[in-house]
């Protein structure tokens, strides 16, 4: 096992600044899924951008109304997506099959 890049201070606080940004985007996502202001088609629409890219699928369902961890984790078994996989790594059928089954 490699030892992990070596990073001068300001390099490791860009890096910190970076990941607050992304987290602090992520949480605004799922916030607006849970007050029903973004709907999940539209934020399929928007995979491209690095940091909703990154998004675990997981997470965004277990972020929608109505729906909690367990019923989040059946419909993910039911679209056959993994749990560790990301919104920008769903195929074009696991999109469908997951808008569908969410009607």
């Amino acid at each position: 096992m490699s030892a992990p890049p070596t990073l001068t201070d300001d390099q490791r606080r860009e890096a910190l600044a970076k990941a607050a940004v992304a987290r602090r985007v992520r949480a605004e996502l799922k916030e607006r899924l849970k007050m029903g202001s973004l709907s999940l088609r539209e934020l399929l629409t928007q995979v491209d951008d690095p940091i909703v890219g990154r998004t675990k699928v997981l997470a965004v369902l277990e972020s929608l109304p109505g729906v909690g961890k367990v019923k989040a984790r059946k419909l993910m078994l039911e679209c056959r997506i993994s749990d560790t996989r990301r919104l920008r790594g769903l195929g074009e059928v696991q999109r469908a099959t997951l808008l569908e089954t969410l009607g």
